[in-house]
């Protein structure tokens, strides 16, 4: 079982709120290719990063967004959590978790790289980020809760759409 430290240094790339978010094009674990390019002008994109796939806190976390999955579609935005691990790997997470939602796989980690979530130990930061209709990043969370993170998604989602962000 790999272990997480959570005295990992933060990750030396910093978007912030206003920041075009990078594009990406990662295969899910239902086999599709997702591209941000396919979402700008349509919905918001919600990315929970995680560190890796079937260990303690990640799956508390997936399992979390998971559970939320109906009411982030009600919230019409679309939700996706990313790992470095690879398609093969975060298929049979999604099939042990009973998650509808894709789990993106980043296996080269680029798109990570680009977010500024890898960390020196290899892993990326567990940071979800939100990214707006126009392809702008609305808000990064840096300090999700694994148990509730479902839950803290839909709330920022809905207070998005209160103020016409979402």
């Amino acid at each position: 079982m790999t272990t997480m430290s959570r005295a990992e240094p933060a990750p030396a790339l910093t978007l912030g709120p206003g920041d075009r978010a990078p594009e990406f094009a990662l295969t899910g674990s239902d086999g599709h290719r997702y591209r941000l390019s396919d979402f700008v002008g349509l919905t918001p994109v919600v990315l929970a990063w995680f560190p890796k796939a079937f260990t303690g806190g990640c799956t508390a976390e997936c399992l979390s967004i998971s559970l939320s999955s109906a009411r982030l579609r009600a919230l019409d935005a679309a939700c996706f959590t990313v790992s470095v691990d690879d398609p093969e790997t975060n298929r049979e997470f999604a099939a042990y978790l009973g998650s509808d939602l894709p789990i993106l796989s980043d296996p080269d980690k680029s798109v990570a790289r680009a977010y500024g979530v890898m960390t020196t130990s290899g892993f990326p930061a567990r940071w979800t980020f939100y990214i707006g209709k126009d392809g702008r990043i609305l808000a990064i969370d840096k300090h999700v809760r694994t148990a509730t993170s479902g839950a803290d998604i839909t709330s920022v989602l809905d207070s998005m759409k209160a103020t016409g962000q979402g």
